[in-house]
C-alpha cells in the first residue's frame, strides 16, 4: 500500500512579465556600423529618442539609466578604435548608444520549475510553529536558457504554504573577478573540456603555481596576437571561459530576494544554469553555510558548480573537480560525516553513487550507493536534493525514470553514521504525476531538488512536467516507518 501524501493547493506559474534587461551585442562590425549612425545624430534628435524611452522602461526596472550608461560603458574598446573620445559623449548620447545595446529577456516566460528548499537565515518575530524558508527555482526563458531565481515563503503551524508577492523588479548582480586559482585543479579541470593539449601545455609552463585571472589573461592575449590562425585563437577562448567560471556575485541590498537572478554569466554555463540543489550546510562550529551543487551547460559540456552564500546578496562560485564530479545530480550532505564532506552524484547517468571528500571542491573515488531496482525506476535513479537527517537517518528523495520515460519520487533511508549503506527503499513511488501534471514542456515528469522537515511533515516542493511547481507532503513518522519495512 503506497503511502498517502497530500498534494497543497498551492501551484507557482512561470511570469512573462518577469523581465530584465540585458547586454545585447551583434559582434563588432555591426556594432561599429551602428555606434557611428548615431554619432551622426544631432543632440535635440539624441534628446527627443532618449526622454520617452527613459519614461517608458523606468516604469519597467529599478535603475534604467544605470543599465544603459553600463552597457554604453561596454563598448569603450570600440569607441577608440572609431577614434571617437568616449568622454565628451553628453550623458543622453550614452544612454542612447547603451539603449541600441539593451535588451530585455523574460526570465521565467517558459517555465518555472525543480525547486529546492532551505530555512532563511531571518526567523525573527515568527509565531510558534511557523517558519521562513527561501525557495529556489529553475526559471527558463527565451532560448531554453536557464537561470536561479528565488521566493521567499512562509509554512505556518498547520503546514499551509504562503509564497510572498515577488518584487516589481528583477536585478543582475555585480559580478567580480578576484580568484586565485590552483594551478593544478585549473589545468586538470581544463583538460576535460578538451582543449588542445599543446596549448595547456605552453600556458602551465608560464604561470605560477597560484595565479590571478589578470595574469592568465595577459598571457593568453599576448600568445594570441602571435597567431594566424582562428582555430587556435578559439582554443585559448576556452581557458579564458574555464577562468570566467569562477566569479562572485554581488546584488544590490535593496533589493528583495525575488528580484535577484542568478543568470549564465561564463561561456561554459551560456546555454543554463540547471536545477540548483540548494542545503543549509551546519559547519562543526555551529555556523551556518548555504551550499548549492549545479549544473552548467554551454549546449555540450556539462560542467558540475558549487555556489555558497551566507546571506543570499553575495554569492561564490567554483567548478567542482575530480572523478566523482561528472555528469549531473550532485547533492551535498548538510554536515561532515565522520569528519568529511559528503556527497551523493549521478556520475554515469543511472546509478547513484556516494563519495566523501576533505576539500569540498574536490570529489574522487565515488562509491556505487543505489541502482535501478523497481521497475518505475528501471531507465534510472537519482537523488532529488541533499539528504534530510533524522535520528533514524538519511531520508533520501529519489527519482526514477521508467516506462514512456515518466519521472515518479521515491525515497530511501541511508544509515546515519554511515550512509553508504541503505537502510530501505520505497518499493512504489512515493509520487506519480496526476491527471493533472501531466502536461507540460516536457510531459510526464515529476522533480525536485530538495525538501524540508516542519512539524513532523516531510514538505516536498517539485516540479510540474518541466513547466511550474507544486508542493506535496507526507508525514515523517510514516515516511520512516514504511522505508524500514520496505527494506529487502
Amino acid at each position: 500500500m503506497r503511502l498517502f501524501v497530500e498534494r497543497k493547493p498551492i501551484r507557482i506559474n512561470p511570469d512573462p512579465k518577469r523581465v530584465i534587461a540585458r547586454f545585447f551585442f551583434i559582434g563588432n562590425e555591426r556594432s561599429r556600423e551602428l555606434i557611428k549612425r548615431v554619432m551622426t545624430l544631432d543632440d535635440d534628435t539624441v534628446f527627443g529618442i532618449v526622454s520617452p524611452l527613459l519614461q517608458e522602461y523606468s516604469k519597467r526596472h529599478r535603475n534604467i539609466t544605470r543599465v544603459l550608461d553600463r552597457n554604453c560603458s561596454k563598448l569603450k574598446p570600440l569607441f577608440k578604435e572609431l577614434k571617437i573620445d568616449y568622454k565628451k559623449l553628453t550623458d543622453y548620447r550614452r544612454l542612447l548608444v547603451g539603449s541600441y545595446f539593451t535588451h530585455e529577456y523574460s526570465v521565467e516566460s517558459a517555465a518555472f520549475f525543480n525547486p529546492s528548499i532551505v530555512e532563511d537565515p531571518d526567523q525573527t518575530e515568527l509565531q510558534e510553529g511557523h517558519k521562513r524558508v527561501i525557495i529556489s527555482f529553475r526559471a527558463v526563458g527565451e532560448g531554453h536558457i536557464s537561470s536561479i531565481t528565488f521566493r521567499r515563503a512562509l509554512i505556518d503551524q498547520n503546514n499551509e504554504i504562503t509564497v510572498l508577492p515577488a518584487g516589481n523588479y528583477i536585478d543582475e548582480a555585480e559580478i567580480i573577478r578576484n580568484e586565485i586559482y590552483n594551478k593544478k585543479l585549473f589545468f586538470d579541470k581544463a583538460a576535460i573540456t578538451q582543449t588542445n593539449v599543446s596549448i595547456l601545455k605552453e600556458l602551465e609552463s608560464k604561470l605560477d603555481q597560484h595565479f590571478e585571472y589578470s595574469s592568465l589573461r595577459r598571457i593568453i592575449i599576448d600568445s594570441q596576437k602571435l597567431l594566424g590562425s582562428d582555430i587556435k585563437k578559439f582554443e585559448y577562448d576556452k581557458i579564458l571561459w574555464l577562468a570566467d567560471s569562477y566569479y562572485e556575485i554581488v546584488f544590490s541590498l535593496d533589493t528583495d530576494i525575488s528580484d535577484r537572478v542568478i543568470f549564465p554569466i561564463s561561456e561554459f554555463e551560456r546555454k543554463g544554469i540547471e536545477d540548483a540543489r540548494f542545503v543549509s550546510f551546519r559547519n562543526e562550529d555551529g555556523s551556518i553555510i548555504y551550499y548549492a551543487t549545479y549544473t552548467a551547460y554551454d549546449g555540450s559540456l556539462i560542467m558540475p558548480k558549487l555556489l555558497q552564500t551566507t546571506d543570499f546578496i553575495t554569492f561564490k562560485m567554483k567548478p567542482l573537480y575530480g572523478d566523482g564530479a561528472q555528469n549531473k545530480n550532485l547533492a551535498l550532505f548538510p554536515r561532515k560525516i565522520n569528519g568529511k564532506y559528503a556527497m551523493i552524484s549521478r556520475i554515469d547517468g543511472c546509478n547513484n553513487f556516494i563519495m566523501y571528500s576533505d576539500n569540498i571542491n574536490v570529489w574522487e573515488t565515488p562509491i556505487l550507493l543505489q541502482e535501478p531496482k523497481y521497475t518505475w525506476e528501471f531507465i534510472q535513479i537519482g537523488n532529488c536534493g541533499s539528504p534530510i537527517e533524522t535520528e533514524h537517518g538519511w531520508i533520501v528523495i529519489t527519482h526514477g525514470v521508467g516506462p514512456m520515460r515518466r519521472y515518479v519520487l521515491g525515497a530511501s533511508l541511508l544509515k546515519l553514521d554511515d550512509p553508504a549503506v541503505e537502510i530501505g527503499r520505497l518499493k512504489e513511488p512515493l509520487l506519480v504525476p496526476n491527471s493533472d501534471e501531466r502536461e507540460g514542456y516536457v510531459p510526464n515528469v515529476l522533480y525536485s531538488c530538495g525538501s524540508i522537515i516542519h512539524n513532523g511533515k516531510l514538505i516536498i516542493p517539485y516540479g510540474v512536467s518541466d513547466s511550474s511547481t507544486a508542493f506535496a507532503e507526507v508525514d515523517l513518522a510514516d515516511l520512516i516507518s514504511k522505508l524500514i519495512s520496505d527494506k529487502d
